[in-house]
């Protein structure tokens, strides 16, 4: 290797985004929609999380515990309601 010449750093493996993201939710209870793999669609607010699985609180249905791999992507409820009003108008 010349001297003088640097390789770029690898990214960290653990950036704390997801877990930073969940605590802000969970602390919040905020409304979110749940997406998973399998088409269905689930509403609730996070109770907690671990490196496999999340805790759904729901007022309508049982709680559910969710397993991560099984979630295609999760959004708040707010912007679900904020995306109606935008199509209505």
């Amino acid at each position: 290797m010349r001297s003088g010449v640097h390789r770029k750093q690898a990214p960290p493996e653990q950036t704390n985004a997801e877990s930073y993201y969940f605590l802000k939710q969970m602390q919040n209870k905020t409304p979110m929609v749940v997406m998973l793999d399998d088409g269905n669609e689930v509403h609730g607010w996070i109770e907690w999380y671990d490196k496999d699985c999340i805790k759904l609180n729901r007022t309508e249905g049982p709680n559910l515990m969710l397993y991560k791999h099984s979630i295609r992507y999760m959004f708040k409820e707010e912007e679900l309601r904020q995306r109606r009003r935008r199509t209505r108008e």
